[in-house]
């Protein structure tokens, strides 16, 4: 298993970033944000994942740790290839993605090209507790994931998703908020919360 490639940038193309390490060029299958990171270096490191099948054998390059771990755990999914894992990291950062699983905000995920209701919600279904209790930063704002809410939280992001909130607005809201309030307090607080957003 190559776990990182660190060399001389030769050439990039839409999805692809070739390093020349020791006089082979390695072609890396890689993400637009990725592409942005390295663009204009002459010398870059990126790590690697190894997908080998009968007929062929790819290696995908990462800019850092965290879309690399996304990478990983998108391809986890039943029905998500590398292909279509790509495509999704190309459409939002890694923070943005984990967000999107924890606040199971499979509609986020249907405005990749590709990416039907059916695969997101499995993305959201299967890696939900997975990215649990993780902390994702989010306009400056730190949230930790929960692997599901119960109660009070839970019937007040659904009151806030039906005032037209998205998702992910309502899940940074009720951040930190106690879940003894009641619901009514919780979408008050929530809403003061979005206010100032």
């Amino acid at each position: 298993m190559i776990y990182s490639l660190t060399g001389e940038l030769i050439h990039t193309e839409a999805e692809l970033a070739v390093v020349e390490c020791g006089g082979v060029g390695y072609a890396c299958k890689t993400t637009f944000s990725t592409l942005q990171k390295i663009a204009g270096e002459n010398t870059v490191t990126l790590l690697t994942h190894m997908v080998v099948k009968e007929d062929s054998i790819d290696l995908f390059g990462f800019a850092d740790r965290e879309e690399l771990r996304a990478f990983r755990l998108l391809i986890s999914v039943s029905g998500v290839g590398p292909k279509a894992a790509l495509s999704i990291l190309s459409a939002m950062s890694p923070q943005e993605f984990a967000l999107a699983v924890a606040t199971s905000d499979y509609k986020y995920f249907t405005q990749v090209r590709g990416i039907g209701k059916k695969i997101a919600e499995r993305i959201c279904l299967e890696l939900k507790d997975r990215v649990a209790g993780e902390t994702i930063s989010v306009r400056g704002q730190k949230i930790v994931a929960a692997p599901s809410v119960g109660g009070s939280i839970s019937e007040a992001l659904t009151a806030l998703e039906v005032l037209g909130y998205s998702s992910a607005e309502a899940a940074q809201a009720v951040a930190g908020l106690d879940p003894q309030l009641t619901v009514e307090e919780i979408i008050k607080k929530a809403l003061i919360s979005l206010a100032k957003l």
